[in-house]
């Protein structure tokens, strides 16, 4: 009989397991007992003893027949709006949720200097709306948008107009050692490793310049603390009553713990509808996924090979969660599991049954 930490410990390898076994014997309880010891680094085993911001780092899902990709990643919904309906891309519960915590995993791993370098890099695009820059060649271009991540340009006199620069590319050529200078794409290649002169190196040449000129204010340095890396856990209750494959999509491959973080990351499905199409998901490092299934309603053997290898399916049987009868009272819960115990008995030697019909102690 395994204790929570123990399950906890198995979880925190595994990155994702899955609890089956016979009805009745408290997965689902389990699982959210299993969460709160990871969210709260084994202070806590009570779900319900959680603070609301460390109820923020579980959510809760149940697969159904009906369950699909559009629901769990993303997908097309429609929406409300002035001029009536109209259909928008939405995000599923997965995706909010893994977002959440790979911005938590990506700003915990941040140094003060580029949290630093990255609020002057917002206060420098909130003030050149309308701007023109220019290259060394004397083309010039605008910025047209940006986000966490990238900073698109449009050039006018480009045989292609626009390009995606990364904020993160910028940073690094802002951190780099002071013997270092950018002054031409060769420079920028060298600094990053690459074999080719790219155009848009010439882009981040001109945006390094003026960033290095651009003065820094208070504004910069304040309110700029390290945040704690935190742990988020995802449970999916009877994960065996939807079509895994069909749900899951290509995050069979960003699930899977060899491929956690950038290197895993992939175009989600509909990618192709966002705004900047070189935005990949991945999974971070922080992310745990616990699935619970009952054996009577579909077998372990019944998942295909690519699921069975990426979840570690652990079982629980009713001997296994006795001490949910705790509350009884000595001998009622004797007398409890002597009934459960002799009825399970024979429903393993019953012909068409064997032990996936037994019956656990919430019965």
């Amino acid at each position: 009989m395994k204790t929570i930490k123990e399950y906890s410990d198995i979880l925190k390898v595994a990155k994702n397991i899955i609890l089956r076994g016979a009805p009745g014997t408290g997965k689902t309880y389990l699982a959210q007992s299993i969460a709160a010891n990871i969210v709260t680094d084994g202070m806590k085993s009570d779900y319900t003893k959680l603070t609301d911001d460390e109820k923020k780092q579980v959510e809760f899902v149940q697969f159904h027949p009906s369950y699909d990709y559009t629901d769990f990643v993303e997908g097309i919904k429609p929406n409300s709006n002035d001029d009536g309906m109209e259909f928008v891309l939405c995000d599923g519960v997965f995706k909010l949720f893994v977002d959440k915590a790979r911005a938590n995993f990506e700003n915990s791993n941040r140094s003060e200097a580029e949290k630093k370098l990255r609020r002057k890099i917002q206060r420098f695009l909130s003030n050149c709306n309308d701007k023109e820059f220019k290259i060394q060649r004397g083309n010039k271009f605008t910025i047209v948008d940006n986000d966490d991540e990238t900073i698109t340009i449009n050039i006018p006199n480009n045989e292609k107009s626009t390009r995606t620069l990364k904020i993160e590319d910028i940073i690094q050529l802002l951190m780099a050692p002071k013997d270092k200078s950018f002054k031409q794409p060769k420079d920028v290649r060298a600094f990053f490793g690459k074999n080719n002169n790219r155009q848009r190196y010439s882009y981040y040449i001109a945006l390094y310049n003026e960033l290095s000129q651009m003065k820094d204010i208070e504004e910069d340095y304040t309110d700029i603390e390290r945040e704690d890396l935190k742990k988020y856990v995802f449970i999916i209750d009877e994960i065996n009553r939807g079509e895994i494959s069909k749900i899951f999509g290509e995050l069979f491959f960003s699930i899977d713990p060899g491929y956690r973080g950038p290197s895993g990351a992939v175009s989600t499905q509909y990618a192709n509808l966002r705004d900047n199409l070189n935005v990949k998901f991945y999974i971070p490092e922080n992310v745990y996924i616990i699935g619970t299934m009952n054996d009577i309603d579909r077998s372990v053997e019944s998942f295909d090979f690519a699921m069975r290898r990426r979840f570690r399916f652990i079982e629980i049987t009713p001997k296994d969660r006795e001490s949910m009868l705790d509350d009884l009272g000595l001998e009622t819960k004797k007398d409890a599991l002597n009934r459960m115990n002799a009825l399970n008995k024979v429903i393993a030697e019953t012909d068409g049954l064997n032990e996936n019909y037994r019956i656990g102690p919430s019965y």
